[in-house]
C-alpha cells in the first residue's frame, strides 16, 4: 500500500465565492457538527456553505460538551459571509442537556473552565477519565454568568416539566426551551405542551431541528456512526437510530412554515443569536512573563543573554559577520515583538541541561537552525561562523507569526521535561496540543464494515486490497473479484460507498506530544483543557492548524 494512503487534504472553501445573504428570520442553533465525533455526520465545509445556500446570514455551533469543532465552523463559515455563532451543548450527569451560548468574551471564557472542570475532575473530584464530562447542575450554575442556557426537553415532556422550576431557580440565564419536530405523529401535540409550559414559567419555547448533517443524503453515515458509537450494527441498533432524514439544516423559510403557529419560537433564535457579541476573533495570545526578569523588557533581557551566550560561543570575541547577524535577527524579533517566546523555549532548555540531574539531552532542529540567536542561547548546535545559514527559512517579516523552534529531548526523559512544564506554569495555564485522528482507510473500513454486518472475513478482505477501491481508476470491480467478492452486491456497494464518506472524519482527540501551549493568563479561559490518555497529561482541544 502506498506510504500516503494515510494523508487526506484539509477541504475549505473557497472565499470570494459566496456574496451576502440579507438577514434571515431563523438562526439554526441546534447544530451538531462532525467535532461532537460520531454524533455528527457533517463537516464544517458542508455546514456553511448548504447555510449559505439556504439563506442563512448567522449559524450556531453547538457540539456535545466540546467547543473542538468551532474553530473550523467560524473559519467556513466566514468564508461564507455566514456570521458563526458560538457555542456547544452540554450535557449534565443527571441528564438535563442545554445549549449553552456565551454572549461575551468574559462569557465565552466561563464556558471553557466549565468545560474544563468537568473534562479534568469527576464529580468526585478525582482525576477525570479521557474523553468523559461530568457536569454538575451546579457546576453550570456558577459558570453561567453571560451564558444564554436552552433547555432541551427529551422525549418525555412530563418529566421534563417535573424538573423545570428547580432548573429555572438555578439556572437564571435560561430563557428558552428548545421545541423540534420529531415527526412522530404527536409533534403539534407535544410543542403545545413545551409552549405552555414555557409561557407559564415566563421562558419561551426556540425552534430548532437539532442538525446532524447537512443534507438528507447523509442520514446512512450518521446512522453508520451511531452503529459505531455505540458498538452495535445496523441490524440491531433499533430506536438508536433515528426514524426519518430529517435532522439535517432546513432552511429559514422552511422552519417558519413548520413553525407557523409559534413565531415567538422562531423569533427567539434571532433575540439569542443578535445577543451574541462573541467573535473567536477576539481571543488573543500572550506569553508568559516569568522568564522575564523584574526590571527588563522581554526583548532588553533577550538581547542581553543573546550577547552573554555570543561570547561564551565565541571567547576569543565574535566575529564581526556574526554581530551583523545577530543585530539583524534581534531587531526582526523586536519589531515581531515575540521576544518572550525565545526566552520561554530558552528556559525549558535550560531546565533539562543545568537543572536536571543527570542532564536531560536536547537539541534544537529543523528551521532554527538557521538562527545565529537559537545557537548563541544554546538551543541548537549550527554554528553560523562555519555553515551558511538562511535566516529568512526560519523566520520572516511577510509571515507575521513565531517560527517554529522544535527542540528533541532524549526520549526516556521527556516526560520530565513535560512535567516541568506543569508544575512551573500550572495546568491552568499550559496544555498540550490535541491531534485530530481521522478516519483513514484500514480504520474506516474495520470499523464500518462492522457497524454494516460484514463478517470479519470480508473485511479482512477489504482492507487486504484497500488502495485499488478507492483510486477511482475503474479497478474496483476487478480488485473486489480478486478477493473473492461480488461487486454487484448492493449491501456491499452502500458499505463502499460509506467507507468513502467517513475517510477524513474526525475520529477523536488526541495528544502531540511535541506541542505545548503555554499562557500568561488562564489557558481554560481561551479553550477547554481535557484529560488525555496518558496519566498526568493534560491537553486542549484544538490542533496546531486550529490554534494558528
Amino acid at each position: 500500500m502506498p506510504e500516503n494512503d494515510h494523508q487526506h487534504p484539509r477541504r475549505t472553501l473557497e472565499e470570494n465565492d459566496f456574496p451576502p445573504n440579507p438577514r434571515a428570520s431563523f438562526v439554526e442553533l441546534g447544530l451538531t457538527t462532525c467535532f461532537s465525533f460520531l454524533r455528527g455526520a457533517s463537516d464544517a465545509v458542508d455546514l456553511a456553505a448548504t447555510a449559505w445556500a439556504l439563506g442563512y446570514d448567522a449559524l450556531g455551533c453547538a457540539d456535545l460538551n466540546t467547543v473542538a469543532g468551532v474553530v473550523r465552523l467560524h473559519a467556513e463559515a466566514t468564508k461564507a459571509n455566514t456570521r458563526p455563532v458560538i457555542g456547544c451543548r452540554l450535557q449534565l450527569v443527571t441528564g438535563e442537556a442545554f445549549l449553552a451560548y456565551p454572549i461575551n468574551r468574559a462569557a465565552y471564557g466561563c464556558l471553557c473552565t466549565l468545560l474544563s472542570k468537568g473534562k479534568m475532575h469527576g464529580v468526585d473530584g478525582e482525576w477525570q477519565d479521557k474523553g468523559a464530562c461530568d457536569i454538575t447542575l451546579d457546576d453550570l450554575a456558577k459558570h453561567s454568568v453571560g451564558v444564554q442556557l436552552i433547555a432541551v426537553p427529551g422525549d418525555n415532556v412530563d418529566h421534563f416539566s417535573a424538573g423545570l422550576r428547580r432548573l429555572i431557580r438555578a439556572l437564571p440565564t435560561m430563557k428558552h426551551i428548545a421545541a423540534s419536530y420529531l415527526y412522530r405523529g404527536d409533534d403539534r401535540a407535544r410543542i403545545n405542551q413545551l409552549d405552555t409550559l414555557a409561557r407559564v414559567n415566563g421562558l419561551s419555547i426556540l425552534a430548532t431541528n437539532d442538525v446532524h448533517y447537512h443534507a438528507p443524503e447523509r442520514r446512512p453515515l450518521q446512522d453508520v456512526m451511531t452503529c459505531i458509537l455505540h458498538k452495535t450494527t445496523i441490524h440491531k441498533a433499533g430506536f438508536l437510530l433515528d426514524a426519518n432524514a430529517e435532522r439535517h439544516l432546513k432552511s429559514p423559510a422552511q422552519m417558519e412554515r413548520l413553525f407557523a403557529e409559534w413565531p415567538q419560537a422562531i423569533k427567539a433564535t434571532r433575540t439569542v443569536a443578535d445577543a451574541c457579541d462573541f467573535n473567536l476573533t477576539e481571543l488573543s495570545y500572550e506569553y508568559p512573563r516569568e522568564t522575564v526578569p523584574e526590571g527588563f523588557t522581554p526583548q532588553g533581557y533577550l538581547e542581553l543573554l543573546t550577547w552573554k551566550g555570543a561570547a561564551n560561543r565565541y571567547p576569543e570575541g565574535v566575529p564581526g559577520d556574526i554581530k551583523v547577524v545577530l543585530g539583524k535577527e534581534l531587531a526582526l524579533i523586536e519589531k515581531l515583538d515575540i521576544a518572550q517566546y525565545f526566552l520561554t523555549i530558552h528556559q525549558i532548555v535550560n531546565f533539562a541541561r543545568y537543572d536536571s540531574k543527570p542532564e536531560i539531552l536536547c537539541q534544537g532542529r529543523g528551521s532554527a537552525a538557521n538562527s545565529a540567536v537559537c545557537y548563541v542561547l544554546g538551543i541548537t548546535a549550527v554554528d553560523p561562523n562555519k555553515n551558511d545559514l538562511l535566516f529568512e527559512r526560519f523566520i520572516s517579516e511577510e509571515r507575521k507569526e513565531p517560527p517554529d523552534i522544535d527542540v528533541d529531548f532524549e526520549h526516556e526523559r521527556r516526560e520530565e521535561v513535560i512535567q516541568h512544564i506543569y508544575d512551573r506554569y500550572g495546568r491552568h495555564r499550559a496544555g498540550l496540543c490535541a491531534t485530530v485522528i481521522h478516519y483513514r482507510g484500514k480504520r474506516a473500513v474495520r470499523e464500518v464494515g462492522t457497524a454494516m454486518g460484514l463478517t470479519q472475513d470480508t473485511i479482512a478482505a477489504l482492507s487486504s486490497q484497500l488502495w485499488g477501491f478507492f483510486t477511482g481508476d475503474g479497478l474496483q470491480d476487478d480488485r473486489l473479484r480478486e478477493v473473492g467478492l461480488d461487486p454487484a452486491n448492493r449491501h456491499l456497494q452502500r458499505t463502499m460507498a460509506l467507507i468513502e464518506d467517513i475517510i477524513g472524519f474526525p475520529r477523536h482527540l488526541s495528544q502531540h506530544v511535541g506541542g505545548f501551549i503555554i499562557t500568561e493568563g488562564r489557558l481554560d479561559e481561551l479553550v477547554p483543557i481535557e484529560n488525555a490518555a496518558m496519566e498526568d497529561r493534560t491537553v486542549i482541544c484544538w490542533d496546531k492548524d486550529d490554534i494558528d
